[in-house]
């Protein structure tokens, strides 16, 4: 990339530091140097590296410890792009990762406000609220929040598979067709992320899924915790003429 007098220096410092990424001069999990150290190294000055960081840190190539320093992020071990669907068993084994499940709660609970709606249930009927912490190769990856309306499943139903998707579909018939999903970010939560084995400066990236049969008929509900630093999706995005 070529810079001329009038790019900001802070740019010239973000194209600096990508370049030292790539060619392997600055390894994954490594901690930058002190401000004042890595601002005279580049011959900038403290408020532009400043700049060059946060901005770094807005795209996820650094992570920012406080108190402890400014580390190169590590390449997450899983990726994918989320305009597929696909179950959580399937995306581990893509990656040649054998996965798991720690099985935290199961049972028939009463639907909250928004499950009702959402899954289009009266106030009289129950959802099979499961709780699952899904693994790769024994390391926590995912902790999954799952609901299903009991009218769709037998009495004394039981997840007897890995994938809660090739479960679902063979005890109701009814293959799930397709989902809407929303993505964000939250920082530390306290039981979430000592259960994913996260520290305090560790986000996670919080998949919410509503699944939906071939008849646009809503039949689960899940809600899934990432660990950031594990993790990442993409979405492919055209042109529409």
């Amino acid at each position: 990339m070529n810079f001329n007098y009038q790019t900001p220096r802070y740019l010239v410092v973000i194209e600096q530091l990508k370049e030292k990424i790539t060619n392997g001069e600055l390894e994954p999990g490594e901690r930058l140097p002190s401000e004042t150290e890595f601002a005279k190294e580049l011959r900038v000055s403290r408020n532009t590296l400043r700049e060059a960081l946060r901005i770094l840190e807005e795209e996820n190539i650094v992570v920012r410890k406080h108190g402890v320093g400014t580390f190169v992020n590590k390449k997450p071990v899983f990726s994918g792009g989320i305009e597929e669907l696909f179950s959580i068993t399937e995306f581990i084994e893509r990656k040649g990762k054998t996965p798991g499940t720690e099985l935290l709660f199961t049972g028939y609970v009463e639907p909250h406000g928004d499950d009702i709606e959402e899954l289009q249930l009266t106030k009289d009927e129950q959802v099979l609220l499961v709780k699952r912490v899904r693994t790769a190769d024994t390391t926590p990856l995912v902790y999954c929040i799952d609901k299903i309306p009991a009218n769709l499943l037998s009495k004394g139903y039981k997840l007897n598979e890995e994938s809660f998707l090739a479960s679902l579909e063979a005890e109701t018939g009814m293959p799930i067709s397709y989902a809407k999903a929303n993505i964000k970010t939250i920082g530390y939560h306290e039981e979430i992320s000592d259960i994913l084995d996260c520290d305090e400066n560790t986000p996670l990236l919080v998949l919410q899924q509503l699944h939906y049969d071939a008849a646009d008929r809503p039949i689960l509900s899940s809600i899934n915790f990432f660990k950031s630093d594990q993790i990442s999706f993409h979405v492919l995005r055209k042109r529409v003429y």
